[in-house]
């Protein structure tokens, strides 16, 4: 029976990721924060493990007795938040997790960074070799983060990969519940064009990711980006939601130069008073970068393969919303 550990244990991928390893009849063991929401994990036979990625105390003893660690905790994007917290956690966090790693002989390390290390695709679909261009601090620290991992794989000899996965979504998750509740609504407008590529992934679809980055020979030393079959347009997106939801999305579409200028604005004033801004660049960025990805790497070496399509998968996250009474 091999051991694992999880970090970020309680978020909504790594806790299904848990579950999984579980029916695989791994001994699990999930680094998580004092304080932090176990819901996602509760009832879970897993060993929790306290620590603090960002805090100075290293973390040896997680990883003591381990076979395989899977990384997937990070300080993800949140406005008015420093741009230290995303060093101290997606680089120093990491550096922790890879010392205790090496000092613990752990036989295999699969590092989760971001498809965001890439940017903008400007001729989707981008492979794994594309160039790297982040676009703010979140992305940036991810990418020191993932240049760590590679060096340490290069100079230690730690057995590991690299996932990249593309927007993850499912029932347990929030990202899209702003967008189903103004379409559900009726107050949705498409800003821009809506020609932007959108590559998501079903969580259980990542997580086979991960599983075969963690066990597969062939993933040793490579970077793979995990994501669904195909990709989509936002006008494709939000008809297909619309669809599932019994509601007609409106054709307007605003003007992406004026929602931008007025979330500088909002960024502007609301940041003297530390407040967090109702609109911000990064928010308009979502409706403006292209982001489509080749998943074949992962199909060729690992035999990676989506099983959720894109409308099932949405159907299941808008049940899901049903249930939780948000819809």
């Amino acid at each position: 029976m091999k051991t694992a550990l999880v970090t970020g244990a309680n978020g909504f991928a790594a806790s299904v990721l848990c579950r999984k390893l579980l029916e695989r009849q791994y001994r699990v063991r999930g680094l998580v924060r004092k304080g932090a929401d176990l819901r996602l994990i509760d009832g879970l036979d897993i060993e929790l493990f306290y620590g603090n990625l960002g805090g100075p105390e290293p973390l040896i003893e997680a990883c003591s007795g381990i076979d395989v660690v899977l990384h997937l905790a990070a300080a993800y994007r949140k406005e008015n938040v420093p741009r230290k917290t995303f060093w101290d956690v997606n680089v120093n966090g990491t550096r922790k997790v890879l010392d205790a790693a090496v000092e613990n002989g752990v036989k295999r390390f699969v590092h989760c960074s971001t498809i965001g290390v890439q940017g903008d695709i400007k001729n989707p679909p981008a492979t794994e070799e594309h160039p790297f261009d982040p676009g703010d601090a979140y992305q940036r620290s991810k990418l020191e983060g993932e240049l760590l991992v590679r060096e340490t794989f290069r100079k230690t000899g730690l057995a590991g990969t690299i996932v990249r996965p593309v927007a993850i979504y499912g029932p347990g998750d929030t990202r899209l519940l702003k967008l189903f509740r103004h379409i559900d609504r009726g107050t949705f407008r498409m800003i821009g064009s809506g020609q932007t590529c959108y590559h998501m992934v079903h969580v259980n679809d990542a997580v086979q990711g991960f599983l075969l980055a963690a066990e597969h020979p062939n993933a040793v030393g490579e970077v793979f980006v995990i994501g669904g079959e195909n990709w989509t347009t936002l006008n494709e997106l939000a008809e297909m939601i619309g669809a599932i939801l019994g509601k007609p999305v409106s054709r307007q579409h605003i003007p992406a130069g004026l929602v931008w200028a007025a979330a500088v604005l909002c960024e502007a004033v609301c940041k003297p008073f530390n407040l967090p801004p109702p609109l911000y660049r990064r928010r308009v960025s979502f409706f403006l970068k292209h982001r489509a990805f080749d998943i074949s790497k992962a199909k060729r070496l690992l035999g990676y393969t989506p099983r959720i399509g894109l409308e099932e998968g949405l159907r299941q996250t808008a049940e899901w919303y049903r249930r939780q009474g948000w819809l």
